[in-house]
């Protein structure tokens, strides 16, 4: 008895030497991890390898081996990292000054614009690589982050920007990711670096208002947001409220709002960076706060994504921040037409005919369709009030624009030649592309061959987006024009996601691409 005792308590003590053995080698782990994080970070670029020539690190990163002397080429070598486009290890303690060194493949060396793609792949690269960089350096808790140019600091700044950015407002504190301070390493060129940051900045600020949830995004909470954000930088914020409204008779916008107990607002922001005599360009946003469907009720299921609907409000309040920050020399005028739309006994009724500003007469046979009856009289009081040199307006219309593209571009139409070709080559550019749809008189007919209304805002048919933009351009009846609807990418973006933007969270495109368009028609010879 004494003897079997004897052997339980030496497998009892085994037991416990055997627990604290192994609670010693997960503490040790723990603190090995907790060591590697915080501090800073560097994030290099490593060119993928080619016929007879092995991975090479960019100029800043083969000068910051030197340092080392030679030793992140061994262990690139021993790791056998190709350079393949957004693979790579992060390294830590191998430096004094940077706890972690993170590199990252950027791709085939000296790549550019690819005419079938209609995308300069050297610079889109160069974001993919430095937004994978700096998330993965993020996630080991890094509070400051040091990236390499990679040829292109503009483009670094932004993918960087763009990939450690969260929505995380609704979060508890302790669950909160650390936001990363961003440096330029290796490049004395810190102009195209702040112009990428400036860039970056706005496309975040439009996901944070697109990402919010409706009830902490009113009409009242965007507009005093728009104060907050504008007019620091500047920008002249004009508030307009009901009384106004009806005053101005925008009854196609009031059509919509009155079925929300939540008061609508109309938004007029302006930025003048050149004589005040200028014609302005004249930008109206959607911003549809939360898009129920009305009485046109959508699916439950996915419904939530809707509180997005106001993301071409956003993205012109981000981009008209941008405008001011980079003191682009343009007069900007915007209108945004705030509301929500939803189902009550006020609601708009399918088939109810509204009178715009233009004595025009539209028929509201689609309650879910309420982006162009939204838009109409703004954009028609737009035109009348500052007589614009050209017009934009941006909105998540129909479902046809992603059911075509997706989310791999945004479509756009416009009478003007010289208006799309400028926004191609600013897609192009930015990595944010538009596609250009038809604008015929073939989908015209479709929206105005009635004869008990003028237009309708559905049309006959399918081709939803360009019947949608068919209204609208009978809306603008001399002055340049380009439409720009977001469905399928301001919006959370299901499939083909872009590396540098999160998933599950909203895309805030096309703003960098719109900032980079009124950039080329400020400053045509830069």
């Amino acid at each position: 008895m004494n003897s079997r005792m004897l052997q339980m308590a030496g497998s009892m003590a085994l037991a416990r030497n055997c627990l604290r053995s192994v609670n010693q080698r997960r503490m040790a782990a723990i603190a090995c991890a907790d060591a590697h994080k915080g501090g800073k970070g560097l994030l290099v670029g490593l060119y993928e390898k080619e016929a007879g020539k092995g991975p090479r690190l960019t100029p800043a990163g083969e000068k910051f081996d030197d340092r080392l002397h030679g030793k992140l080429s061994e262990l690139i070598c021993e790791t056998k990292i190709s350079g393949r486009l957004g693979r790579g290890k992060v390294f830590n303690n191998i430096d004094e000054e940077f706890r972690s060194v993170c590199v990252v493949g950027v791709g085939l060396e000296g790549i550019g614009f690819n005419e079938l793609e209609m995308i300069d792949e050297g610079m889109e690269n160069v974001r993919v690589a430095a937004g994978i960089g700096a998330r993965s350096l993020q996630a080991i808790e890094c509070i400051e982050i040091h990236v390499d140019n990679m040829d292109y600091p503009e483009q670094a700044a932004e993918g960087a920007s763009l990939a450690t950015w969260r929505f995380e407002e609704n979060l508890s504190k302790k669950y909160r990711s650390i936001q990363p301070k961003m440096e330029l390493f290796g490049s004395p060129d810190s102009d195209s670096w702040t112009r990428g940051l400036f860039k970056a900045e706005a496309q975040n600020i439009s996901r944070r208002i697109a990402e919010a949830p409706a009830n902490c995004m009113t009409p009242t909470i965007f507009a005093q947001v728009a104060v907050d954000t504008l007019c620091p930088c500047g920008i002249t914020v004009e508030v307009r409220t009901m009384e106004w409204i009806e005053q101005q008779r925008l009854h196609s916008f009031l059509t919509i709002a009155k079925g929300s107990c939540e008061p609508p607002i109309v938004l007029e922001l302006a930025y003048c960076g050149t004589s005040p005599e200028d014609k302005p360009v004249l930008l109206v946003g959607q911003g549809i706060t939360f898009n129920s469907g009305g009485i046109n009720l959508r699916p439950c299921k996915g419904m939530d994504e809707f509180r997005g609907d106001l993301n071409g409000a956003a993205s012109i309040l981000a981009t008209m921040r941008a405008a001011a920050a980079l003191s682009l020399p343009i007069n900007i005028t915007a209108i945004l037409p705030l509301c929500e739309n939803l189902p009550s006994g006020m609601s708009v009724k399918p088939g109810d005919v509204v009178t715009l500003l233009n004595a025009k007469t539209m028929s509201v046979r689609n309650i879910d369709r309420t982006g162009v009856v939204v838009l109409a009289d703004p954009l028609i009081y737009g035109q009348q009030t500052y007589k614009p040199r050209l017009v934009v307006d941006i909105g998540s219309m129909c479902k046809g624009v992603k059911k075509a593209v997706g989310g791999g571009a945004t479509g756009i139409w416009s009478n003007s030649h010289y208006v799309w070709k400028q926004f191609q080559k600013a897609g192009s550019l930015t990595g944010d592309r538009l596609w250009r749809f038809p604008l015929w008189d073939f989908y015209k007919r479709r929206v105005a061959n009635h004869r008990s209304f003028d237009l309708s805002n559905d049309g006959n048919g399918h081709a939803s987006s360009c019947l949608a933009a068919a209204v609208l351009n009978e809306l603008v009846p001399c002055a340049d024009w380009a439409h720009l609807d977001t469905y399928g990418t301001g919006l959370m973006t299901t499939y083909g996601l872009i590396p540098y933007l999160r998933a599950g969270q909203m895309t805030g495109r096309p703003t960098r691409t719109l900032v980079q368009f009124l950039y080329q028609l400020a400053c045509p010879n830069e």
